[in-house]
């Protein structure tokens, strides 16, 4: 088969594009530090750096919800904890100290009576504690005020999103204490439809974490046996009017009765506070496992989009060589012929 110098020249001039193409390409990737430049060069690194991508934007969104969530909570736990060590000092300081009976005069009864009514409003203090424009204690409506303390008829009377605590419908009361409000923090939210007669939707609570902490989960709400409040705030209020009494009205078997209630409510508020530490640690757990998350897409997506520096350098190296050598054999491209040794 005949070669002509014109194939020879077509040959040559195609290879050496392809060396300065492959050249420049190592040239990018080593500048950019990046595989490729365009979808087109890899569909499907690029397709899998897509979706890595929003994956760690959606990582990162729930990191910073964990942490606004792990504040809320610290204010929840912090008021919970005020409240609890207020009721410690009245139930075994003022209180106990309250049954000496005969031991202590009208005066410092009514001493001890104001002490139970400042702890009183200290307690309605806590419960409406805020953090940032929102109230801790409120459930789900955490724009309005949760608590209120008024008086009727001569009597007080503690409402909870305008419902009271211990007289009010106790059907709505156990709605409002079972107030929830979810977020979802990457563990695959399911929403279900809702059944009748209730057609709203329904979220599983397995799959986000309930921020509510009703109030009156933590005071108490309702009536007991004896027809008596079971909220500790109420109960702190009838005990400084059972204290502020005249001596010869004074009930000491009531006050005793009343005491021994405030010091249950005080229990179970205790155990709302080690829940509250529970899902303090499960808070905790949630944000380290997104941060390893994190850590780990960031490196899947680094080993689909960007080079080995060391690769990188060598497969530049060896493009350069390549093309140097390319133009040295330029130079001997057109060999002698048999024309060069005719006379």
């Amino acid at each position: 088969m005949r070669i002509t110098t014109n194939a020879i020249l077509r040959n040559y001039n195609k290879n050496l594009s392809t060396s300065m193409k492959n050249l420049d390409t190592m040239r990018n990737r080593v500048m950019t530090q990046r595989k490729y430049m365009s979808t087109a060069e890899d569909p499907s690194s690029a397709l899998r750096a897509t979706s890595l991508e929003r994956k760690y934007a959606k990582n990162n969104d729930y990191l910073d919800t964990v942490d606004d969530i792990q504040s809320h909570q610290n204010a929840q736990e912090d008021a919970a904890m005020q409240i609890s060590n207020i009721a410690l000092v009245l139930a075994k300081q003022y209180g106990i100290e309250g049954l000496n009976g005969t031991n202590i005069t009208e005066e410092t009864r009514r001493t001890y009576a104001d002490a139970w009514k400042g702890a009183q409003q200290s307690m309605l203090l806590s419960l409406n504690a805020t953090y940032g424009d929102e109230y801790v204690f409120g459930g789900s409506d955490a724009k309005n005020c949760p608590f209120s303390l008024e008086t009727v008829n001569g009597k007080q009377v503690l409402k909870y999103r305008g419902v009271d605590v211990t007289e009010g419908d106790p059907k709505a009361l156990e709605q409002l204490s079972k107030d929830s409000h979810f977020i979802d923090l990457g563990f695959g939210l399911e929403v279900n439809d809702g059944t009748p007669p209730d057609e709203q939707y329904n979220i599983d609570p397995a799959t986000a974490f309930n921020t509510s902490l009703p109030g009156i989960n933590l005071v108490g709400y309702g009536k007991d046996a004896d027809s008596d409040s079971k909220n500790m705030v109420v109960l702190a209020g009838q005990i400084a009017e059972e204290l502020a009494k005249p001596a010869g009205d004074f009930d000491y078997e009531r006050y005793r009765t009343l005491l021994n209630k405030f010091e249950d409510g005080r229990n179970d508020l205790l155990s709302e506070v080690t829940i509250l530490g529970t899902q303090t640690e499960f808070l905790t757990t949630t944000k380290e496992r997104l941060e390893n998350n994190k850590i780990q897409i960031a490196e899947d997506y680094d080993n689909v989009v960007n080079v080995d520096m060391a690769e990188a350098i060598m497969d530049f190296s060896w493009a350069q060589y390549v093309y140097n050598a390319s133009l040295k054999v330029g130079n001997n491209i057109l060999t002698p012929s048999f024309i060069d040794f005719m006379n």
